[in-house]
């Protein structure tokens, strides 16, 4: 059984007691920033001068730093860029501030577990990675509760690292709905299988063939795109608030029957074959590896995926049907 963490299992004092800089101010590090500020934490924000986010940080109150010199105030420092940008940002900006017995935090472990940061033998590393985006994680720490957390102690030189490493985590609130202890393999190996497979590669490619599907067959693109894809969110929501048996109680028996018919048409042996060799590509660094080469070529791929994905006809319907049914 998996160890769920609680706000009485962390001692708020103990973040409160150190300096926190927050390198990078975009979906999670704004708001761990506000969230750790609204807990009474000493907190800095780090940019670099270019960045585009500097201006967001002033309206919210900050007084950005460069990235080295909120590194060399702090005494815990998370490491909020994107992954892409980690191992840059660390050699440049972070390691040569990292004096022995500080506490270097990252939200995710691409970045050590596919060797993009190597950190010193003399500091503090572990990872807080709340389970959902910056804006869900600050609204709901603004109302008073708290999103779910993964958390890991990845190196301890001090022995203070796991209580401390709490301490920020309830902090950001995320005590309050309970943090699980995994490790740092654990969370990145699924956190990229969960996106691909089923968050975003799977649903959003899901979403598509059914549109072109009922498209091809001559019915009306507003009506495929209103059942294809405006209707997942009232699934959604079902799911999350119950599981999937709490879902199938909620609709109609037809629903119900038709999905144990045709959910293993769609989802068959073909498909765990590839899920399970994503997951393979996952756990030995082909995906990392393909993700880091594709960063030093400057993102073809990506760019064009992107230019693809804009001019797809469900795009275009869905902006016109989202002004039509608000």
């Amino acid at each position: 059984m998996a160890t769920i963490l609680y706000d009485a299992d962390a001692d708020l004092e103990l973040i409160r007691q150190k300096r926190v800089a927050i390198i990078g101010y975009g979906s999670q590090g704004h708001a761990h920033a506000l969230n750790l500020r609204d807990s009474g934490c000493d907190v800095l924000i780090g940019l670099p001068e270019r960045s585009k986010s500097r201006e967001r940080a002033r309206q919210d109150g900050w007084s950005p730093l460069l990235p080295h010199e909120a590194a060399a105030q702090a005494e815990v420092i998370m490491l909020l860029v994107p992954d892409q940008l980690q191992g840059q940002v660390y050699r440049q900006s972070i390691q040569p501030e990292l004096a022995p017995g500080k506490l270097l935090l990252i939200a995710h472990g691409f970045s050590l577990q596919y060797g993009q940061i190597v950190p010193d033998e003399t500091i503090d590393v572990a990872m807080v990675a709340p389970n959902g985006p910056g804006a869900q994680l600050r609204h709901m720490y603004s109302q008073g509760s708290g999103i779910p957390a993964l958390w890991t102690v990845y190196q301890d030189v001090t022995g203070r690292a796991r209580d401390l490493t709490l301490s920020y985590a309830r902090a950001l609130g995320c005590t309050r709905a309970g943090v699980i202890q995994t490790t740092l393999a654990e969370e990145t190996e699924t956190d990229l299988f969960a996106e691909q497979v089923v968050l975003c590669g799977g649903l959003t490619s899901l979403i598509r063939t059914a549109f072109e599907t009922l498209v091809e067959a001559g019915y009306q693109p507003e009506v495929a795109y209103t059942c294809c894809l405006q209707e997942v969110k009232l699934i959604a929501d079902l799911l999350y608030k119950g599981g999937i048996h709490f879902m199938h109680n909620s609709i109609s028996d037809t629903a119900e029957f038709g999905d144990y018919l045709t959910g293993p048409r769609i989802i068959d042996e073909h498909t765990r074959g590839n899920m399970r060799q994503a997951l393979k590509d996952i756990q030995n660094g082909s995906f990392a590896r393909e993700w880091i080469m594709e960063n030093q070529a400057g993102q073809p791929m990506l760019k064009a995926w992107r230019r693809q994905d804009a001019a797809h006809p469900i795009e275009t319907v869905g902006e016109h049907m989202r002004k039509l049914l608000p």
